[in-house]
């Protein structure tokens, strides 16, 4: 990753990506290196710009935002997607995270929280933003019954506590005061956590716990 965070905004919708683009430019560590109108024309530019994050919107033309998604980080595996959504477009929400998705952001969330997640993404980590997880977790969780997953079984107590924590959309210093530990002791279980779950990131991890029944207990 380069010293400045690299961004592609795609979006069918001229006047959203206008907008992402006057918040981010007014940041010295965040650069816009390109548009994209749709999916297909998102994967030509990532392939051609090498974006740190993709800010990914999921009903578009041609190609929709999870095909794209799927195809920029089977691809590009140094550029993280984050998915751009409202409430009312969340249909197909859970099939990005099985993309490969970082996470995902409300279209009329706070520039604050914008700038924050492309920040976060660009360092690895995956964004949940607690509104949008519950309801791709409801949309799983009604579609198949809950099965307990041998791999949270696996768990230590307090690599449990730490994954209730993460799906309950704590941070690792939120999770490091409730639990009396440091940060870097978080870390460490978060990545532990990671790993028994085979999950790729923070997202999906959640998505198991709520799926194994973890968060009922």
């Amino acid at each position: 990753m380069s010293e400045r965070t690299t961004v592609l905004l795609v979006d069918d919708q001229e006047l959203i990506r206008a907008g992402f683009s006057m918040i981010l430019d007014v940041e010295e560590d965040v650069e816009v290196v390109g548009e994209a109108p749709d999916g297909a024309e998102a994967v030509r530019r990532v392939a051609e710009l090498a974006p740190d994050v993709v800010l990914m919107d999921v009903q578009m033309p041609d190609m929709d935002g999870i095909t794209a998604t799927e195809r920029v980080v089977a691809e590009h595996p140094g550029t993280r997607v984050l998915i751009l959504t409202t409430f009312d477009d969340d249909e197909y929400l859970f099939a990005a995270l099985q993309a490969g998705a970082s996470g995902f952001l409300l279209k009329n969330c706070p520039p604050d929280d914008l700038v924050n997640a492309i920040r976060l993404a660009a360092r690895g980590h995956s964004l949940l933003a607690p509104e949008v997880t519950h309801r791709v977790i409801a949309r799983s969780t009604t579609r198949a019954p809950r099965e307990r997953n041998d791999r949270v079984d696996g768990l230590t107590e307090r690599e449990r506590d730490v994954l209730v924590a993460m799906a309950r959309g704590q941070s690792n210093s939120e999770i490091a005061a409730s639990l009396f530990v440091s940060n870097a002791t978080v870390k460490s279980h978060v990545s532990r956590v990671l790993t028994k779950l085979q999950a790729r990131d923070r997202v999906q991890a959640v998505i198991v716990a709520h799926q194994s029944g973890l968060m009922d207990s």
